[in-house]
């Protein structure tokens, strides 16, 4: 195998790692990559002597029987105040809009969600997830078996919602075509503010805000 193609390997499995949202088994990978499982394993382990030998701020672990990136250890205070300090930012229009269709449909497959919105929303549905509005709600039967997202309870609460039912009917806002999401949004502003009693300072973008 010559240095180019290895590059190339080791490029797209860092690629494949990035997107994915669980654990690549080698069989995955080596499927995804046209390589055998033994060539997959070395070549995982090539990227993570890589990620470590040009200093990252990522790692790559085999856990719970696959490959996945972390955040490196030594990025963890970063990483943390970061994190937390997104939380109590206010949330952009991509979010809202991709919250209301989650909360409204849920379960929802990212690809319906994407569907739905016209634009791909992965980076948004993460970016939600981390800040605990969101999370995997099982997986959908379909080809593929795609993983289904559903609201939280933190969203009831940051809402003042006592369940899911209290949320206003979109049947009134249908007329509007998509209007219906920008009113579901706008409703979810109103919300976070009335918790806070404030309004908070909304961020330049948020990762994969579309």
């Amino acid at each position: 195998m010559t240095d180019d193609v290895k590059t190339h390997d080791t490029r797209a499995l860092e690629a494949l790692l990035f997107v994915s949202d669980e654990p690549l088994t080698s069989s995955v990978i080596a499927q995804a990559l046209d390589l055998d499982r033994k060539a997959a394993d070395q070549l995982c382990d090539r990227l993570a002597r890589g990620l470590e030998e040009r200093g990252s701020g990522l790692v790559l672990r085999n856990v719970a029987g696959g490959w996945r990136l972390f955040t490196h250890p030594d990025a963890q205070a970063s990483v943390e105040r970061f994190i937390l300090s997104s939380r109590q930012a206010r949330l952009t229009k991509a979010s809202l809009e991709t919250l209301a269709i989650v909360a409204y449909k849920q379960p929802v497959t990212r690809h319906q969600v994407s569907s739905i919105r016209g634009v791909d929303s992965d980076g948004v549905l993460r970016a939600l997830t981390d800040r605990g509005l969101i999370e995997e709600a099982g997986r959908d039967e379909g080809p593929g078996r795609p993983l289904l997202y559903g609201t939280t309870p933190q969203f009831l609460e940051r809402l003042g919602l006592p369940s899911l039912a209290a949320l206003p009917s979109l049947a009134p806002l249908l007329s509007g075509g998509a209007a219906d999401l920008d009113d579901a949004a706008d409703l979810a502003v109103r919300g976070e503010e009335a918790d806070d009693g404030h309004a908070e300072v909304e961020p330049s973008a948020e990762p994969g805000d579309g």
